[in-house]
């Protein structure tokens, strides 16, 4: 399966340069790295790897039975539900996202069974409102990733249909993409809350990878036009001490309110952009280069330490620092131990210790709750340490972003205790 989809790759690459395209950076195939036939020796990590299995087919399965083909479902209540960001039609989202892990826990009577859903079902020609973000993340990434894992055709051609339906969301002045757009008219909108009319750094700076593979897997260089436009407006423009705000007017290309942030609303552009670099097989030197201006200025003005000596990752709001850290940016702890190679001056250690630091503190707002769950958000101010103040940011909805980090940071470390942090947290 591998050779036939590089072989597929290599003749779009081909018909692209008889075009007379610029040629796409080179995208290799990925390695499947953790999917293999074994066993953990050790019978502890064995058991424990099981019970995680056993976890997501208690999920799947209840999915299944109470709330298949729709977007979420409602544990309690028992029955289907859907939130705005996928709009008011069943589209089985939680189908489409779980695919990839069903694939790589090996429970492929589960996963075909998402595929046979998906053959039959997934209909895109609907008359939805959903986010361009996270249709793309969920269902276009989704996909992807199902179809390079299994080599299903079904997946690409499902990927492809829906990325025609989210271009006209690119329709605005400047080619910042709407957050919001209808499957069926194509007309787009922003967020109502968003500062100014604007479209949101996290959001439309969250679709380079998929686009990319999506021009490969097409001969199409639209998709990878859109992004690199996207790249090339944001080069262009000025920075507010070195640093990304969160809001773009995609009417006007200016900066609406002066907020940067490592979590919510800016999080996985930076995230996006170390991953566009490692994807291209480290060709991608542009990609790296915002990267790494983007963490010196973040490193200067919104991280710091603690009276108790924890390193944290605050927000910038109009000019000052506040000392308040999201459960979304505890992904930075992974995303900096994963930059750590390639980094400049050679401080691949400092950034790999800064991702250590950014997972002990982040285990800390976990250990200091009674359910040993971490808060949504938490402060460091006046003698407050890695804590919940506000009772509207007391509650875990399931967030990964720190057994992200703990993943990142056994593999690049092989500590122990990343492996026991999130045994904790499982419990």
């Amino acid at each position: 399966i591998q050779a036939e989809i590089q072989t597929e790759k290599n003749k779009v690459v081909q018909e692209l340069k008889k075009k007379d395209s610029k040629p796409l950076p080179p995208v290799p195939l990925p390695n499947l790295i953790g999917i293999n036939s074994g066993e953990p020796a050790d019978p502890d990590i064995r058991e424990k790897r099981n019970k995680i299995k056993e976890m997501m087919k208690h999920a799947w399965d209840n999915y299944r039975q109470y709330g298949w083909g729709h977007n979420e479902l409602k544990p309690i209540a028992r029955k289907g539900h859907s939130t705005n960001i996928f709009g008011n039609s069943q589209m089985g989202a939680t189908i489409v996202d779980a695919l990839d892990t069903l694939y790589i826990m090996g429970l492929h009577d589960e996963f075909r069974e998402g595929q046979e859903w998906i053959d039959k079902n997934l209909d895109f020609s609907v008359n939805s409102e959903v986010s361009v973000f996270e249709v793309n993340i969920r269902f276009i990434g989704g996909l992807l990733a199902a179809y390079y894992l299994s080599g299903q055709e079904v997946f690409k051609i499902k990927a492809v249909q829906l990325a025609g339906k989210l271009l006209p969301a690119f329709n605005t002045p400047t080619g910042i993409p709407w957050a919001m757009v209808n499957l069926k008219s194509g007309v787009g909108r922003n967020w109502g809350w968003a500062s100014a009319g604007s479209s949101i750094l996290a959001e439309f700076g969250t679709l380079h990878m998929e686009f990319v593979h999506l021009s490969y897997l097409t001969g199409d260089p639209v998709y990878y036009n859109k992004v690199m436009h996207i790249r090339k407006l944001l080069q262009k423009m000025d920075r507010p001490n070195g640093l990304y705000p969160n809001y773009l007017n995609p009417r006007t290309g200016r900066w609406g309110q002066h907020h940067t942030s490592v979590g919510g609303l800016g999080d996985s552009f930076y995230e996006y952009l170390l991953k566009a670099w490692l994807m291209s097989d480290k060709m991608d030197t542009e990609a790296r280069k915002m990267y790494d201006d983007a963490i010196e200025a973040i490193e200067k003005h919104l991280i710091r330490k603690s009276n108790g000596g924890l390193t944290f990752i605050g927000e910038w709001k109009n000019g000052h620092l506040e000392r308040k850290m999201g459960h979304l940016t505890c992904f930075a702890g992974g995303m900096f131990a994963l930059g750590a190679d390639g980094s400049r001056d050679d401080k691949a250690g400092h950034y790999l210790q800064l991702g250590a630091e950014i997972a002990h503190t982040c285990h800390e707002s976990y250990d200091r709750t009674t359910l040993k769950l971490g808060p949504e958000a938490f402060k460091f101010d006046g003698g407050i340490e890695a804590v919940a103040v506000r009772q509207n940011e007391k509650y875990y909805i399931l967030r990964p972003e720190v057994i992200e980090t703990y993943w990142y940071m056994w593999r690049f470390t092989h500590d122990p205790k990343y492996r026991q942090w999130g045994w904790e947290a499982t419990q």
